[in-house]
């Protein structure tokens, strides 16, 4: 660590830590309010505090709060401020507007075990969504239930395991899973009881045909795929993948993570996908990271819908709300017949939902194209500007995203070039993965950026390109302008720091 750095790593605590003095408020409550507005009430001894116990609170006054909070937003990137171009992750800008109809008090303040009859409202959205995903995946159901992608892939293998089960088919214990799907496939496989088969990609970036019909059997439930897959590209084979396991008896599933390149061109249903998640998060503009919350809900053909988690929502007949002996809401509950069960406490996360809602009502049907369209655009134009610095894995036309090598200079990792990139104001793009390229640089600009913001993340990689062969030193010890320099993830990992703590001969 450079004398800069410790001089840095010094500072920072005691600008955002640091920073509890006695006797600081950042706001006063009167005593006669207080007596007013809040009777006194007689504590229980037992949940008394002794005065060895009482929290350590910090002392601070209002514009120290506002600026510990404010410093430590700055102190990180985000899709706000910086060009994110994670591969996989789908990275896009985020419209206020979502932001805006979320926060609606109609929609923000409403208890989510309110009855059906009060919540019509909030149901009609999530009924309308239902119907959206279903017809942008081409699916004939769609549950909102999934929080997340990987617990929507949960639930494909959950739905598959039930669909074979009701057949009476108890003897496919295995899944394929291509070396090219998304990094959870395989987790999400074993969580469900399966065996997770690795299927190989052939010399252009498709699963190969070979080795998945080899593989195929009556011990095979399925197929897990990601199309486009985690090299960008479209699977080209992908009709005769899934009639190939629909010929042995298994189901497909779609792992939806990489839809924002084919929205509006090309429907996975049509293509033999029979299950498939949406991540709300990638495509569909909710907010991406942080831990939640998420939305995966899955789509299914018409005869898997009886096996969706629920509640799902459905719209009553018309004759039915006509019946003054029955309810009359348009929009109720119901449990598929066959549902693998509930995955969600309150019906999914509402406020996810809803920002879904709005982002696709405002696209519409071309708009949803237009989005896939610029996205394989930008990423087009972007892989023929860093393929020369940094060669990238498969020559062919990608979709949304492209994996190139970064570690083409003697001596330098795919890790030097990430973190020299933070100096250049630039996000990393994802790194070492997919595992089938050899130090991986999965880059995904999406539909959001400008040419400009391209034009100045390839100058940027270029400019790495060139220190690699002139100053390696300069790399290795990158980044050089953040708070804190590389850090040892492996230790990060292992030994977590979960809260600051002050100590006076030394600093945590």
């Amino acid at each position: 660590m450079s004398r800069h750095d410790e001089n840095l790593h010094a500072a920072i605590p005691a600008l955002l830590y640091e920073i509890s003095r006695p006797g600081r408020r950042a706001t006063r409550i009167s005593a006669v309010a207080a007596r007013e507005e809040v009777p006194e009430t007689a504590l229980p001894q037992a949940l008394i505090r002794s005065e060895d116990e009482q929290p350590k609170l910090p002392e601070v006054s209002e514009l120290d709060a506002v600026r510990h909070f404010t410093l430590l937003s700055q102190t990180n990137m985000s899709i706000d401020t910086n060009f994110y171009p994670l591969g996989s992750c789908t990275m896009k800008y985020n419209p206020k507007v979502n932001e805006v109809a979320a926060a609606v008090p109609g929609f923000a303040n409403h208890h989510p075990l309110a009855p059906e009859w009060a919540s019509q409202g909030s149901l009609a959205v999530m009924y309308r969504l239902q119907e959206m995903l279903a017809e942008i995946g081409g699916f004939s159901g769609v549950s909102l239930e999934p929080a997340a992608g990987a617990q929507g892939e949960f639930t494909g293998n959950l739905i598959i395991r039930a669909y074979h089960q009701s057949r009476g088919d108890a003897g496919r214990r295995k899944i394929l899973v291509p070396d090219s799907a998304h990094g959870t496939n395989p987790a999400s496989v074993s969580m469900a009881g399966y065996e997770a088969v690795e299927i190989p990609s052939d010399s252009n970036g498709n699963i190969d045909l070979g080795a998945l019909k080899a593989a195929c059997g009556d011990d095979v439930a399925g197929l897990m795929v990601t199309n486009p897959n985690t090299l960008g590209l479209f699977e080209e084979h992908l009709v005769q993948v899934t009639r190939a396991v629909h010929e042995c008896g298994g189901l497909v599933y779609g792992d939806g993570a990489n839809l924002n390149a084919i929205l509006g061109i090309v429907r996975p249903g049509d293509l033999g996908i029979d299950l498939m998640h949406f991540n709300l998060h990638k495509t569909f503009s909710t907010p991406h990271g942080g831990g939640g919350p998420g939305a995966g809900p899955v789509g299914a053909r018409a005869d898997l819908v009886e096996f969706l988690p629920g509640p799902i929502v459905v719209r009553a007949d018309p004759a039915a709300i006509a019946d003054a002996n029955r309810d009359q809401s348009t929009y109720r509950f119901h449990m598929p017949a066959h549902s693998i069960g509930r995955l969600k406490a309150f019906h999914g996360n509402f406020g996810v939902l809803l920002r879904a809602y709005v982002y696709i009502s405002m696209h519409g049907a071309a708009g949803m194209r237009s989005i896939s369209e610029n996205a394989v655009l930008n990423a087009n134009y972007l892989k023929k500007l860093v393929d020369p610095v940094f060669p990238v894995r498969f020559k062919r036309t990608c979709m949304h995203e492209f994996v190139a090598n970064g570690a083409v200079h003697d001596g330098i990792a795919t890790m030097d070039v990430a973190k020299r990139l933070l100096d250049y104001g630039f996000h990393a793009p994802t790194v070492y993965f997919p595992l089938i390229v050899k130090e991986a640089l999965m880059i995904e600009p999406t539909e959001s950026e400008n040419r400009e913001t391209l034009d100045a993340f390839a100058h940027a990689l270029s400019e790495i390109a060139r220190e690699a062969t002139e100053n390696p030193d300069l790399l290795h010890h990158a980044p050089h302008t953040t708070p804190l320099s590389r850090l040892d993830e492996v230790q990060a990992v292992r030994k977590l720091v979960l809260r600051y703590e002050h100590r006076q001969d030394e600093r945590t």
